[in-house]
């Protein structure tokens, strides 16, 4: 019986975006299957769609949103037997800046940059605790699973060094996928007195804002790596976070789960 070729999008039922980022090339081979997921919410996923994940070899869910989100969308998988679940608010305490959009400015990219120069701390314990799961599959998500997981996307697959050709192609995929979720978020987002305009400027999938968050990092420190370890980053985290992306037999060399 032949085995089923990976497909890119996981359909689980109650998700939009569920993502594999296996099958990128790199010039040690091409990143592993069912090694890292990224994803949309999962409050909406139904129970056979928690068994796809589970089947896929799910062992971490990281979740990226915020206490207000966590609240009324709570995780389904946060007390999931065998799966462990840890919460790290990626934007806390961030919001588009009036400077960016008074200016005409990429309100997007601005979000990013606040991103990566002030929450480093939050940025390292998710890379940290993706480094030090074992062997399985670990899902990294928000709500709509393009920005702060897009953030992670993009500095995982640079660190397997993919190239800046298809992480601006993995980052715009979510695009299309998403489409169903645009009303729903626009009116979440003016219930909670949020200026819809603007907030309309935040759900576009544009490959550009990718390509100039990693010219932001080249600029600033001169690499991704460089920027990893300017956050605290070591260089043994870095290498099993490699491993974890491009080893084929990482599950027996990492077997430090926490």
């Amino acid at each position: 019986m032949m085995t089923p070729a990976p497909q890119r999008r996981l359909a689980a039922d109650g998700t939009y975006n569920i993502r594999d980022l296996g099958g990128y090339k790199t010039p040690d081979g091409e990143t592993r299957w069912q090694r890292m997921l990224r994803s949309d919410g999962l409050h909406r996923i139904k129970p056979d769609g928690m068994a796809i994940l589970l089947q896929a070899g799910l062992r971490k869910v990281i979740d990226l949103r915020n206490d207000q989100e966590l609240e009324t969308s709570p995780n389904p998988f946060a007390k999931q037997e065998g799966v462990t679940y840890l919460h790290v608010s990626l934007f806390d305490g961030l919001s588009p800046r009036s400077a960016a959009v008074n200016a005409g400015g990429d309100v997007l990219l601005d979000l990013y940059i606040q991103a990566l120069s002030t929450r480093g701390a939050a940025i390292r314990a998710v890379l940290e605790a993706i480094a030090n799961t074992g062997g399985g599959t670990v899902l990294f998500h928000c709500t709509a699973g393009k920005d702060r997981t897009g953030i992670i996307a993009g500095l995982l697959l640079s660190i397997a060094e993919v190239s800046r050709e298809l992480i601006l192609a993995d980052y715009a995929l979510t695009g299309d996928l998403i489409a169903p979720l645009i009303d729903e978020l626009v009116c979440d987002a003016e219930k909670h007195g949020a200026d819809v305009e603007t907030f309309r400027k935040l759900l576009g999938s544009d490959p550009n804002v990718m390509s100039a968050m990693l010219d932001y990092i080249a600029d600033t420190y001169g690499s991704v790596q460089s920027y990893l370890k300017t956050i605290g980053l070591d260089d043994e985290t870095l290498a099993r976070l490699r491993s974890r992306l491009l080893d084929a037999d990482h599950s027996n060399k990492n077997e430090k789960d926490k």
